[in-house]
């Protein structure tokens, strides 16, 4: 049953809670991260992508950069930027986006939750990345960002966050540069604590929603603590990493979709005469078109947007990898006609998440930087579970969460 611990986090003080919160390291390059922290030295990006604070070219996987993480925050903690709470505490932490609100308990998941399959994911991770972070919190000695989990909704979970976050002020609540709204809360009440605790330990799995390489490093560092500390007793807090649980009702997913450089060789006709021969087309002209169900996708081709239906017998519902819509594209189109036969490491493919809009598919195509561009239905909160108990692994590049969780607003001390 899932493990979920109070801890004392390290937060900043509440004036400074919008300035220190930063964007996930993953979801920004490292001229991006210079430009956002430009002029405010209390952004969490100086801890996270440190390389922003060393001469411009730094690669971001030099000594030195995981060195100037473990300087910039001492400094942190010296200037009073970042404080520890004196008691063990769970935290709530809500997002509102377009107008809906989701609500996360937040707290510890524990290392062995994830080597004895209690925490269940839904992707591949890659060495280098999973490296790249196990680096950062070895020398940071925390876990500076928290993994984003869900969980099958519980009513009475539902009922205790709601009725304490209408009967308390946030400790943080602000709107970051792109609207979306952040709301923070202390429980310090500790049979709330202990009641929360009580019902996790009652859910059967958790599972990554997003942070596949943060949860791999935060197990894989915990477990290498292990063994440096073979009389350890389990209550060190190596043996717990952070994390935002959000119940799965609460969240959605949004679409990941595909630009490709050329056709394979194909002309636009003959190209178009072989996905007819999968699917149901339409032409819908200059308008953008977006899906509007499963196995329905949207082309973006030569100034037109065309609608693709997937032909009955093409695709296999009974298979919870086959059913779904990146498998298709990937089966029929990507593969079979463009002769992208890895999603990883084919260069002639991109990948364009959701928030950007199908504008953003337009202007790759119309650059002429890409050839073709693909748009697919979200995956479903019930795919990606059902994919995570049947121990699949949906291809790359399947599904993008939003909004992302803002880093800096509570961090885990590993000692």
């Amino acid at each position: 049953m899932a493990i979920l611990k109070a801890f004392k986090g390290l937060r900043p003080p509440e004036e400074l809670a919008r300035a220190v919160a930063s964007r996930p390291y993953d979801v920004l390059n490292s001229r991006e991260a210079r430009l956002e922290a430009d002029g405010n030295p209390h952004s969490l990006l100086h801890i996270i992508k440190p390389e922003i604070d060393l001469p411009e070219g730094t690669d971001e996987h030099d000594p030195a950069v995981y060195e100037k993480a473990k300087e910039n925050l001492k400094m942190f903690r010296e200037k009073g930027w970042l404080i520890q709470d004196d008691r063990e505490h769970l935290y709530i932490y809500a997002q509102t986006m377009n107008g809906k609100t989701q609500y996360g308990v937040v707290g510890c998941a524990g290392v062995d939750d994830y080597l004895n399959g209690i925490i269940l994911k839904h992707e591949l991770t890659r060495h280098e990345k999973e490296e790249d972070r196990m680096k950062h919190v070895r020398i940071t000695n925390a876990n500076m960002e928290p993994v984003f989990f869900t969980y099958p909704a519980v009513p009475e979970i539902d009922a205790i966050v709601a009725d304490f976050v209408g009967t308390h002020a946030p400790v943080y609540d602000f709107t970051a540069p792109d609207g979306i709204g952040h709301h923070f809360w202390v429980i310090g009440d500790e049979k709330i604590n202990s009641r929360l605790i009580g019902l996790f330990a009652e859910i059967p799995h958790t599972y990554v929603a997003d942070g596949h390489h943060r949860t791999a490093a935060a197990a894989l560092v915990g477990k290498e603590k292990r063994q440096q500390h073979p009389g350890y007793s389990g209550d060190e807090e190596f043996n717990y990493f952070l994390a935002v649980h959000f119940p799965d009702d609460q969240l959605s997913i949004i679409d990941y979709n595909r630009v490709v450089k050329d056709l394979n060789g194909l002309s636009d006709e003959e190209f178009l005469g072989k996905l007819q021969e999968v699917f149901e087309m339409e032409l819908k002209g200059n308008d953008i078109y977006k899906p509007t169900h499963l196995h329905n996708f949207s082309m973006y081709l030569g100034g037109n947007w065309y609608s693709l239906t997937a032909r009955p017998g093409t695709y296999d519902d009974a298979d919870p990898i086959g059913v779904l819509d990146v498998t298709i594209l990937s089966n029929l189109v990507l593969d079979n006609i463009l002769g992208i036969k890895d999603l990883r490491t084919d260069k002639r493919i991109d990948f364009v998440g959701g928030i950007r809009g199908l504008g953003e598919l337009v202007r790759r195509v119309d650059s002429g930087e890409m050839k073709v561009a693909f748009a697919l239905y979200p995956v479903s909160m019930h795919q990606l579970i059902d994919i995570a108990d049947t121990g699949n692994i949906m291809p790359p590049k399947t599904t993008w969460f939003e909004p992302k969780l803002r880093s800096g607003l509570v961090i885990h001390l590993l000692d």
